[in-house]
């Protein structure tokens, strides 16, 4: 794994959010974009060279809005940059951890994406992502 590319924070309105976050950061967001397979809506804040990206349910059957519901707003997940999505899965999967797909799924921000079962990571939800060339 290369660094940390994102952390993923639920929150129940993206507009108040946006607004919260454009000014703890000083920066607004640089993309918003809904991903209709995951069930959300997204905004992503660059900061250095990590992101920060905000995340929105837009059903009440997503996992975002479980989460929500379960835990209440807060850090969602922590993504990590790798180079090859597939090496690395087949890797992790070695060496024991539980993946939440088994095949690379288009996420957002032009990325294919990976989620590895908290249960197998310290109750931490962890993704990859690779850049989709």
């Amino acid at each position: 794994m290369q660094h940390v590319e994102h952390i993923g924070i639920a929150v129940k309105s993206l507009s108040e959010s946006n607004t919260l976050f454009s000014k703890l950061l000083g920066v607004s967001p640089y993309k918003q974009e809904g991903v209709e397979s995951e069930g959300v809506l997204t905004s992503f804040f660059q900061t250095g060279q990590t992101k920060i990206e905000l995340l929105e349910a837009t059903n009440p059957d997503s996992p975002i809005a479980k989460f929500i519901e379960k835990k209440g707003e807060g850090i969602h997940h922590i993504a990590f940059e790798v180079e090859d999505i597939e090496a690395e899965m087949a890797r992790l999967k070695s060496e024991g951890f539980i993946l939440l797909n088994e095949v690379p799924k288009k996420g957002a921000d032009n990325k294919l994406v990976c989620f590895l079962h908290p249960k197998s990571t310290n109750s931490v939800l962890v993704e990859l992502c690779q850049t989709i060339k």
